[in-house]
């Protein structure tokens, strides 16, 4: 603490990331990373726009990308908001819809920088427990709020919504600006992109991190009706005219474009889940049906520290929280098949339980 500070300052938890070592030869599961590269066309887009150029401003309203993602979603381009990674996007979510005289809801297990955003921002929160399955019950958000924001699939856990659930929770708040946070929905969800036509009351966050091998980038977009967009635009505005980097959106644009490469990697890392999620249950682990490019896993015999620190003694990282419900439970992100042949290879090595 320093005298210096503001007073928030002090009172702040702030998000902790996933770990970024450098050491030789990790198996790094811990942070959802796309294991397989960007499309050789989002190379070549970044080659081609490396030139004097850069020595110019970027275009402030980013207006070829969100051209592009206005076209791949079938809306109007001025119904898109894009921003420096999903959490800037988020950021300015929170701050210019979020906070109102009610509170905000989202889970009590979900993304960590919703709670950290509502700290940040002053914003009245009350978290909704998930079920006993990890799973989000609509019926618990049938009450008053400010607003709303989930994950669909919800992080840490995995586990998704359908469509039909994620338009009754949007039709059943019409006063409510309703947020659906879908990092992960490219893994085995269905965007609810399509019902933004019907609901001035809905915004759906993504981002190109994951689904489309960009997380070096920091690209993340909104989509919603002109008046929520023009609400995002004003904050970030007031913060920062050029969020997104010439390369940035010269490489988002090719990979939204570039839907073959999209989908033949996605279709990999959905196999890839598949089987790793068999391996684990042969291991006696409980795995969540996921949705998304992880697992939530846990061992009922084993400890979930226990774990974590012996896979990451053999140079396999994955993520663990010891919190509250989920401290046995570990999140592994889905690698390569070899990858995740050598999570099993290492998980078959562990002694037992009490041994």
């Amino acid at each position: 603490m320093s005298r210096y500070w503001s007073p928030i300052v002090d009172t702040l938890k702030p998000y902790v990331a996933g770990e970024q070592p450098r050491i030789r030869n990790l198996v790094k599961l811990n942070t959802n990373e796309n294991p397989y590269g960007p499309s050789p066309k989002v190379l070549a887009a970044i080659r081609a726009a490396a030139d004097d150029g850069l020595r110019l401003y970027p275009d402030p309203a980013a207006t070829m990308l969100r051209e592009a993602i206005a076209a791949h979603f079938g809306v109007q381009p001025d119904e898109v908001f894009v921003g420096n990674g999903s959490d800037e996007v988020l950021a300015h979510t929170f701050q210019a819809l979020l906070k109102h005289d009610m509170p905000l809801l989202y889970p009590d297990i979900t993304y960590s920088f919703y709670p950290t955003y509502s700290r940040l921002y002053d914003i009245d929160a009350v978290e909704i427990p998930l079920d006993e399955a990890f799973r989000i019950r609509l019926a618990d958000y049938d009450r008053s709020c400010g607003a709303i924001i989930i994950p669909n699939p919800n992080a840490p856990t995995g586990v998704g919504l359908s469509l039909a659930e994620i338009e009754t929770l949007v039709a059943g708040h019409g006063d409510a600006p309703v947020v659906i946070d879908e990092a992960y929905i490219d893994f085995g969800g269905e965007t609810a992109a399509g019902l933004i036509s019907r609901y001035p009351n809905l915004l759906v966050v993504q981002t190109v991190s994951k689904s489309r091998s960009l997380a070096g980038m920091r690209v993340g977009f909104a989509l919603g009706q002109r008046p929520l967009i023009d609400a995002l635009e004003r904050v970030k505005d007031s913060f920062n005219s050029y969020p997104l980097d010439r390369l940035a959106q010269v490489a988002a644009t090719a990979a939204v474009e570039d839907v073959d490469w999209f989908e033949t990697c996605r279709q990999k890392i959905i196999a890839t889940r598949e089987r790793l999620t068999g391996e684990l249950q042969r291991l006696g682990f409980e795995v969540l049906p996921s949705r998304a490019n992880f697992v939530f896993a846990r061992h009922p015999d084993l400890p979930g520290a226990e774990v974590h620190a012996a896979l990451r003694a053999e140079g396999v990282l994955v993520r663990h929280w010891n919190k509250p419900r989920i401290a046995d439970h570990l999140r592994i992100s889905i690698g390569t098949d070899a990858e995740c042949e050598r999570l099993i290879e290492v998980l078959r090595s562990l002694p037992p339980a009490g041994k």
